[in-house]
């Protein structure tokens, strides 16, 4: 399997199709690449799909160091592979953290960004408190790991179809990845200038709100709910979620 090599640190990723527009789908946190298996079958023939694993996650790399691991990084790993790709404007997708990291790709590089597209995630706070509070768990989640392994990952269906080498990847990618050092995301919504699909399950209800606050705030998005699925709608209601993000596609200018 290839790696893409930024600066020591190999990156697992996977491009399928060879013609149509690039699209970007980056998976949640404790996730891997596998979880789009049934985008990857659904659109390959119509668009080159990239997918691929976060620092510490998979088949990439797992650094010892926790400098490694950062939302810049992130953020500039997804740049990489856009250009490995070589497209200059690529459609950026990503479910849960996955989806966060695509709003921070296009509050860096919104030039490069043709549409995005937010399953069942957040911006983040505003409020320094309530960030805080989500970075807290982002701590007692790295160090649950630590102590216990990857059997301390829980058994949500994104999570149980993975493999990672060992739990101390994720531990370092909760504390650099997840944990959020502002609010540079959620403010850069009213400034998100292309065509952007916002999607949730309708029992995912840790994210309904975030749903309908990036819904109302991203000028002209497009909002979904898939019925009877919860965090990860692309494995819950595939057929649905599949319609969902082609009938989307369907309404991008011609490249």
């Amino acid at each position: 399997m290839p790696k893409l090599d930024r600066d020591g640190v190999g990156i697992h990723y996977e491009i399928h199709g060879t013609t149509g527009p690039v699209l970007l789908l980056s998976h949640g946190y404790s996730s891997t690449a596998r979880m789009w298996d049934g985008q990857i079958a659904a659109l390959k023939d119509r668009y080159r799909v990239i997918v691929w694993d976060m620092r510490g996650h998979g088949e990439t790399d797992y650094p010892t160091d926790q400098s490694r691991y950062s939302e810049a990084l992130t953020v500039g790993d997804m740049k990489a592979l856009v250009d490995l790709a070589g497209a200059g404007k690529a459609i950026i997708a990503g479910l849960s953290l996955g989806g966060y990291m695509s709003l921070a790709f296009t509050a860096s590089h919104p030039e490069r960004v043709r549409a995005l597209m937010l399953f069942d995630t957040g911006p983040g706070f505003k409020k320094d408190e309530a960030r805080a509070k989500w970075n807290e768990t982002a701590r007692q989640r790295a160090a649950t790991l630590e102590a216990k392994g990857l059997a301390a990952l829980n058994s949500s269906d994104e999570v149980k179809l993975t493999r990672h080498r060992d739990a101390s990847g994720l531990a370092r990618a909760a504390l650099g990845m997840l944990a959020q050092d502002n609010d540079r995301v959620i403010q850069s919504l009213d400034k998100v200038a292309v065509p952007t699909l916002v999607l949730v399950g309708a029992n995912d209800t840790n994210f309904l709100a975030a749903t309908d606050y990036m819904a109302a705030k991203i000028k002209g998005a497009t909002k979904v709910v898939i019925p009877d699925a919860g965090h990860a709608a692309n494995l819950h209601q595939p057929e649905l979620f599949n319609k969902a993000v082609e009938a989307f596609l369907a309404t991008l200018p011609a490249a």
